[in-house]
């Protein structure tokens, strides 16, 4: 009866050893599989044997993650104090040196893309921060891509989120934004006013050399009053017959005066 169990025991074992042996793995997995301790080689995808005892292996996903990178606390170039986040994609592209090279690459990779955003960022101003987010995010994929690439890493694509600013920080840019269009909208109008002066100084060097079109534009205006719902109508008084009257009136004094 014991030799009956002891050899039904010794049959669970070896099926259990041979059925630990087939491993599975998805397409985006790769197996880093060790012989006694020393890399041996990478394996997958599809049906892989490890041999039990001897051979370990590391399961690595080879699919693109996604990680979030905490909110960091920041100076500009410009000592303006600001709270930044941002999210890195990478991927791994070699799996021997993803785990071989660094301990945890999910862990090194967190924390240096926030050592990096803080040091990166900290050399730009405010209004690089909020206006050229496409350079700044290229700077900080091409530095981050350069310090992983011996742990076989690949950053594919980092992007700023938020910029967080204080109270007082927003009220100062709201005024100055504030300002700015002021300044606009003033050199607009002076703008239009130059090029409407230049436009009426063409207008009465045309209307000086023909008289009459003075009278028409007259009757023209008369007629457009005349059109509104108005009870007083305002005629025009040409300043050259201002000049006569003027003339008439002080023509008798100079006779009176030859006479004399």
């Amino acid at each position: 009866m014991m030799v009956t169990y002891s050899f039904a025991t010794i049959i669970v074992l070896v099926v259990v050893l041979i059925v630990s042996m087939f491993k599975v793995l998805r397409e985006y997995e790769r197996a880093v599989v060790f012989l006694l301790g020393r890399f041996y080689e990478v394996k997958g995808p599809g049906l892989i044997i490890i041999v039990p005892i001897i051979q370990q292996m590391v399961r690595v996903d080879l699919r693109t993650i996604v990680l979030d990178v905490p909110t960091q606390d920041l100076i500009t170039r410009d000592n303006v104090s600001v709270r930044v986040n941002a999210v890195v994609y990478f991927r791994v592209v070699d799996p021997k040196m993803a785990i071989n090279n660094v301990e945890n690459y999910l862990e090194a990779t967190s924390q240096l893309s926030q050592t990096t955003l803080r040091s990166v960022l900290g050399q730009h101003e405010l209004d690089e921060l909020l206006s050229a987010r496409e350079e700044l995010n290229k700077d900080l994929q091409v530095i981050l891509d350069q310090h992983t690439d011996n742990w076989g890493i690949k950053i594919s694509n980092v992007e700023i989120k938020h910029v967080d600013l204080d109270d007082s920080m927003v009220r100062a840019l709201a005024r100055q934004a504030e300002a700015e269009r002021s300044r606009r909208a003033k050199v607009i109008h002076a703008t239009g006013e130059l090029e409407a002066s230049a436009k009426l100084q063409e207008a009465a060097q045309v209307l000086n050399k023909a008289p009459n079109a003075v009278q028409l534009r007259y009757m023209q205006t008369l007629t457009e009053i005349s059109n509104d719902r108005t009870t007083t109508i305002v005629f025009p008084m040409p300043i050259d017959m201002m000049d006569k009257m003027s003339s008439v009136f002080h023509q008798p004094k100079q006779q009176k005066n030859e006479s004399s």
